[in-house]
């Protein structure tokens, strides 16, 4: 049934899951939880996320709940092949491969669908895109879903927005213990992870270019200050440009920024940030990459238009001759540089992550058919369970609230 390259390859994923579970604590206490109440006993949970070994450990952790489990990748070259390997050698149901071509890719989201899924776990909203235009047929399965980032959730809203959403979704991202943690350290490491492993260059002394100032950015820039870069923020939203400001980067269009940055990173979420008139004007020598869900923030199909040469300079690194004879350099095709060129966030930052995610899920089996609002907001006591519990495997221990206190903030001020 499953779809993927090479069975053969299952000990190498097994060795890496392995490796995320001992440094997992969060999921591991929920699958052990979830072993004793079997919370998605005769449920099927069609799930769309990275595939790589901490993808991998939450739907262990799904399907040790009960769950039968039907997964595929959110970006062709972001699956490790030997952990969707590893999965399908533990009972589960892949259908993923990496440097998938698009319509492989969408033949697997399909095929993930085509099996009546009660809950949808996705990443980016390509299942329930899916779902809502080629498979409406399945619709009628789906107690709800969950979404893991702030891309899926800008769709998901315009399509409430819209009144084409058809079942409940929680905001994943939104919740504190995931975008306060998992957008900020998580996408702040990893996107370097992913660079320097890349292209072996020294960040000290460069000009960083980071588009957006949401959580992702906020993370990017503060690493990139850390290695020694001199960074440079390019917003579109006033608040969050004087916060960049206050946080002492320089601030500027990206046109102007196009000028002097000799590395430049998109996190917004937008199409389009990065486009002929920038590439053009660009020193000798630029590198680009995308830390955004698609790849669409680096104008790719322009780029491979306008260059007179094209050619590999190593592994994820391509080389672009403009037509004034400069090149740019763009990492992993313009995808996620984090997933696509790396391991993705660090798997204690994805602890918390996957956490609100096993806890969302259980959440919409406990209340099917009782919500009525299409979007949904992360329950505070799953954020605060999932708080404590991290608090509690870090061993630090914090006060708590007299029953005096707690009556003083709840009076009234008046």
């Amino acid at each position: 049934m499953s779809i993927i390259r090479d069975i053969g390859l299952a000990p190498s994923g097994e060795n890496k899951i392995e490796w995320v579970r001992r440094n997992c604590p969060l999921l591991r206490s929920l699958e052990a939880d979830f072993s004793k109440a079997r919370p998605f006993a005769g449920k099927r949970i069609a799930l769309s996320i990275h595939l790589e070994a901490k993808t991998a450990y939450l739907c262990k952790v799904l399907a040790a709940g009960g769950a039968e489990m039907y997964v595929t990748g959110s970006n062709p070259l972001s699956t490790q092949d030997d952990v969707a390997a590893a999965l399908v050698k533990a009972g589960l149901n892949v259908f993923a491969w990496h440097g998938a071509t698009d319509e492989e890719y969408s033949a697997h989201i399909r095929k993930t669908l085509s099996h009546h899924a009660n809950i949808i776990i996705d990443d980016g909203g390509d299942l329930v895109h899916m779902l809502h235009t080629e498979l409406q047929d399945e619709l009628q399965y789906v107690i709800g879903g969950c979404e893991e980032t702030t891309t899926g959730i800008v769709r998901l809203i315009a399509m409430n927005n819209e009144g084409k959403l058809r079942f409940p979704m929680v905001k994943v991202n939104n919740a504190d213990c995931k975008h306060l943690f998992d957008n900020r350290y998580g996408t702040g490491q990893s996107v370097w992870d992913g660079i320097n492993r890349t292209t072996n260059l020294i960040v000290a002394g460069k000009n960083v270019v980071v588009a957006g100032y949401g959580w992702c950015g906020k993370g990017v820039a503060m690493r990139a200050k850390g290695l020694g870069a001199k960074v440079i923020v390019t917003e579109v939203n006033p608040i969050k440009a004087i916060e960049a400001y206050m946080d002492g980067f320089t601030v500027m269009p990206m046109r102007e920024a196009a000028v002097l940055g000799d590395l430049f990173v998109t996190v917004t979420g937008c199409a389009g940030v990065i486009t002929e008139p920038d590439f053009m004007v660009m020193k000798e020598g630029a590198i680009l990459c995308n830390a955004g869900h698609f790849d669409v923030e680096v104008d790719m199909k322009r780029l491979r238009e306008i260059a007179t040469e094209v050619r590999e300079m190593r592994a994820n690194i391509m080389g672009y001759t403009l037509p004034n004879g400069r090149h740019v350099y763009v990492l992993a095709e313009g995808r996620l540089v984090n997933l696509a060129a790396g391991d993705g966030h660090p798997a204690e930052i994805m602890d918390m992550s996957f956490a609100i995610q096993a806890l969302s899920a259980k959440y919409l089996v406990e209340h099917a058919g009782e919500l009525t609002q299409m979007l949904i907001d992360v329950p505070e006591a799953v954020d605060l369970e999932v708080a404590n519990r991290k608090l509690a495997f870090l061993g630090v221990q914090i006060d708590t609230l007299t029953p005096e206190q707690a009556d003083y903030l709840n009076k009234s001020a008046i």
